[in-house]
């Protein structure tokens, strides 16, 4: 026997590890016992051979990118419910119209002049909506530098390639030349880029200052991207694709060249990763799973019944290719004779008269499967989960669903897509906006409307304050019109809620409606028509006039 341990200290017996742990375990639990956390044990069945290793966030991706955004996209373009997903995204955070609504910080612009005050803020929101309007909406496409897309239908496409891709890639370029009469109103115009294009040059391996396209400092901080001159998969451009544009993120005054846009799972991560990544695997057995039960549909529909014949497939072959009397194939020639001396007719249905010993089998096989329904809304649910939306939404089927249940899911689902919508004005869309209202300060005209007198900042000395505001989207839409307006107007009666936030939830202005309003109670008027019960209690003085204070 070998002699027992003691501790060096206290000279007690100390119980030795068993000579193979990983055998003992399985035979006992105090091994197993000593891991603090089940997820760190390595011995149960559950956990054990899973050794995932904890890589930096661009090392573990980098290297995998272009492979699993081409699996994205090849779902996005082929796959029925990934790209209804995705155009479900975009309907709910960018929609036909992507309107940006200004809201200067007046109050912190009142430390620099009194005169900056709430009245001077909506002066300055109409001129510099009514000049976005005029820029992001023109006919002529001069916000696009290839004269293709207005402002809404580019943050469309760069959401989609935030969304399929990751990321979206945006350079905001300077376009003096197109100015005119008749031409562009402003030399800024913005181009977006195919993320893939955003690359080391010559593929190099990502370095130390230098991951996944994108030249960093000591700090992590951006400092240029360096984008091919053409895709590195046209033939066509073969020997741009590999010639790289070094471009400054920014210039020396802070206006900026390069948007970058993705969602950040980690610090320290500089590519984005697509939507679908962590449920691309279940899609693609989801989609095969389909395809393999409409193939077994068709095919059903095809051969709805068998004949069956006594013979077996060498006697049939060799009956079909027998000479009799001098006649080939007398096997099909006799049944061809059989059933024309013995024609049967009930009505007008004709009944085929079977050759001896043959039988007629009917093929009943139901297609879908009983289980297929259940099976496709329990996966879709788990895709659904991570695109943040519900099942119902993604196959639009909501026979299933009541009240309660559909109002929870667009609680929830509206949650997920003000997030998006957030993340996205701020990160893509305002960068936009800033890079355009630089130059606008620039215009003479506009810039009367700035008080005279006094210390008045410039465009550079209070970006934020002069640039703040946020875009509307779609309306989030009604389950139940009349329940939720009574809501509204209970929330507005209450001062828990405001014209201004109720409106922007259904996609609206909330001065644009009051201006429509006041037009429509004037025509009301001017035809002598009776005025409708929203239009209240009129005050006993006139438009123009105000009412005295006590």
């Amino acid at each position: 026997m070998p002699p027992a341990i003691v501790h060096p200290t206290t000279g007690l017996p100390v119980k030795s590890a068993p000579a193979n742990p990983r055998h003992r375990a399985g035979l006992s639990g105090d091994y197993a016992r000593a891991f603090p956390y089940d997820a760190a044990n390595v011995y149960h069945r559950e956990t054990e051979g899973w050794y995932p290793q904890p890589y930096s966030p661009d090392y573990e991706y980098n290297i995998y990118r272009d492979r699993i955004v081409a699996r994205s996209r090849d779902l996005a373009r082929n796959d029925g419910w990934a790209s209804g997903g995705i155009q479900k995204i975009l309907d709910a955070t960018i929609g036909a119209h992507w309107r940006f609504v200004s809201k200067p910080d007046y109050r912190a612009l009142s430390y620099f002049n009194k005169a900056f005050d709430a009245v001077w803020a909506r002066d300055f929101r109409h001129a510099v909506e009514a000049r976005w309007r005029s820029f992001s909406e023109d006919p002529n496409l001069y916000c696009d530098a290839t004269r293709q897309l207005n402002f809404a239908q580019m943050m469309r496409l760069a959401l989609r390639h935030k969304l399929v891709d990751g990321e979206n890639l945006i350079v905001n370029e300077w376009m003096p030349e197109r100015l005119g009469y008749g031409g562009a109103q402003y030399a800024t115009c913005f181009r977006v880029v195919d993320p893939d294009r955003l690359s080391n040059p010559y593929d190099r391996i990502d370095t130390l200052y230098q991951r996944g396209g994108i030249d960093i400092d000591e700090d992590g901080v951006p400092l240029a991207y360096n984008i091919r001159e053409a895709h590195q998969y046209d033939w066509y451009g073969a020997v741009q694709s590999m010639i790289w544009q070094r471009m400054e993120r920014e210039t020396d005054w802070g206006r900026r060249i390069v948007i970058h846009d993705y969602d950040r799972e980690r610090a320290d991560q500089h590519r984005g990763v697509p939507l679908m990544a962590p449920v691309m695997n279940r899609m693609k057995m989801l989609a095969k799973y389909d395809q393999a039960e409409l193939q077994a549909a068709i095919l059903n529909a095809i051969l709805s019944i068998a004949v069956t014949s006594p013979h077996d497939p060498e006697g049939l072959r060799e009956a079909a290719t027998t000479t009799e009397a001098g006649n080939e194939q007398w096997y099909w020639q006799t049944r061809k004779h059989y059933r024309d001396e013995r024609p049967l007719h009930l009505s007008e249905a004709q009944v085929m008269a079977l050759f001896p010993g043959e039988d007629i089998t009917p093929i009943q096989a139901e297609r879908p499967g009983s289980a297929h329904d259940p099976f496709t809304h329990y996966a879709l649910r788990n895709v659904a989960a991570q695109l943040g939306t519900t099942a119902e939404e993604m196959t639009l089927d909501w026979s299933k669903a009541n009240y309660s249940s559909a109002r929870a899911g667009m609680i929830i689902g509206v949650k997920t897509a003000m997030r998006r919508r957030g993340d996205f004005a701020s990160n893509t869309s305002m960068q936009c906006v800033v890079a355009w209202m630089e130059e606008l300060f620039e215009d003479r005209q506009f810039r009367d409307v700035l008080p005279k007198g006094g210390s008045v900042p410039g465009f550079l000395d209070a970006r934020a304050a002069y640039s703040r505001g946020h875009f509307l989207g779609p309306g989030k839409g009604y389950i139940d019109q009349v329940k939720e307006k009574q809501g509204m107007i209970l929330g507005m009666d209450a001062g828990v809620s405001t014209l201004q936030h109720e409106c922007a939830e259904q996609g609206f202005d909330w001065e644009e409606n009051l201006d429509q309003r006041q037009l429509e109670v004037e025509e009301f008027k001017k035809r002598g028509l009776p005025l409708p019960d929203w239009v209240g209690v009129q005050p006993a003085y006139s438009t123009d006039e105000k009412p005295k204070a006590d």
